[in-house]
């Protein structure tokens, strides 16, 4: 087998796949990707058996068509090296030799059997849909900070992606914070949903950007395969049926309180330091038109104290939130002043912005209280 590619074309293209591998293995082969010709192309994959993605490339030069798989690290570690220039792979598959040829540069090394590559599964009565993918990456980057880890609770660990008629929503939550995410301009002719695993959907996100075509998303219960470009990605959906999340959202809540974003959060950002860090515990305290943040470690003798101006209606009220989750919900919200919503100081918190830059676009954000000392 013999093929000559361009290197950038290449690199570029085993980067967007270096996502799927994991840092260690059970299985040497899942180390390597497995390049294969296939109609005068290259397609070469990733898998680390739970997800599975493909990329399809065409080569200057393809000869003696075959498949082999070729370690990941050292190939992709070699051709960061490289300027753009044609990089020629000759490959002896009975002896499973790689030879690589790039200007005055040889380099040999050891591949492994095509064979001994996963392969992925075929999805059987699948359903199918098309999302822009614009959508798409705005519907991850707003939730996936709120995924949970929780191993007890392997739905918590993925986005819920929900696909309407009227709408489409993706939901994530640790149990300590939520956020909905929901599209106007997104829909289909049915209702279908699942959870999606975080790590392809990390994948997705770096990968969906240069992409202006729609997305196919085709999906059974076990599995979900997204087709955009020449990529291809396959991944295991995680099983079980996910919270009943509007259950949680408190819908009377006449404490209302705007502020500017980006004050609350740099303010927020300098509280934490000062605040216990195994709690990150800050005081708000509400009155007329002034909140007062507090925070203090008694371990170390910190403490700090801050007045920020506010719109504020309502009763007054002392609350407190973990700095560390509205810091990364404030992160996550475009607009340039926010409205916390609240009931009582034991009821959760929501957040939404107060500017909407797509009028198709819906975000609430809740946040539980923590326990005041």
């Amino acid at each position: 087998m013999k093929f000559i590619v361009s290197s950038t074309t290449l690199l570029k293209s085993l980067q967007a796949l270096s996502g799927v591998l994991n840092s260690s293995n059970t299985l040497p082969i899942l180390d390597d990707f497995l390049f294969k010709a296939v109609n005068n192309q290259l397609e070469i994959t990733a898998s680390d058996t739970e997800t599975t993605m493909t990329v399809r490339i065409e080569p200057l030069k393809l000869e003696d068509p075959d498949a082999i798989a070729i370690p990941a690290k050292i190939l992709i570690d070699t051709l960061k090296t490289f300027p753009d220039l044609p990089v020629t792979f000759q490959i002896d598959v009975a002896s499973l030799l790689i030879e690589i040829s790039a200007g005055k540069a040889d380099f040999k090394l050891s591949g492994h059997q095509a064979i001994e590559f996963p392969c992925p599964p075929q999805l059987v009565d699948a359903v199918s849909l098309s999302v822009d993918p614009e959508i798409l990456i705005n519907g991850i980057n707003k939730t996936i900070f709120a995924t949970g880890n929780d191993e007890l609770r392997p739905v918590m660990a993925g986005i819920f992606m929900q696909f309407t008629p009227e709408e489409m929503t993706f939901v994530a939550t640790d149990a300590h914070k939520l956020v909905r995410y929901r599209r106007k301009d997104a829909v289909s002719d049915e209702t279908v949903s699942f959870i999606m695993p975080r790590k392809p959907l990390n994948t997705l996100k770096s990968t969906l950007g240069h992409i202006d075509e729609p997305v196919l998303i085709e999906y059974n219960n076990t599995n979900a395969v997204y087709r955009f470009g020449n990529f291809t990605l396959i991944c295991r959906l995680i099983e079980g049926k996910y919270p009943n999340y509007e259950a949680v959202i408190p819908r009377d809540n006449p404490n209302t309180l705007v502020i500017n974003r980006l004050t609350l959060l740099n303010a927020l950002r300098r509280m934490g330091l000062y605040a216990n860090q195994s709690t990150h515990q800050i005081r708000f305290r509400i009155a007329g038109q002034l909140l007062k943040l507090s925070a203090e470690d008694i371990d170390f003798s910190n403490n700090a104290d801050e007045e920020l101006a506010c719109e504020y209606n309502g009763e007054d009220m002392e609350i407190g939130f973990n700095s560390k989750f509205m810091i990364e919900m404030l992160s996550n919200v475009d607009s340039e002043n926010i409205r916390l919503e609240m009931s009582v100081p034991n009821r959760a918190g929501l957040i939404l912005p107060m500017e909407v830059n797509n009028e198709n676009e819906d975000l609430l954000m809740l946040v539980m209280p923590v326990m005041l000392n």
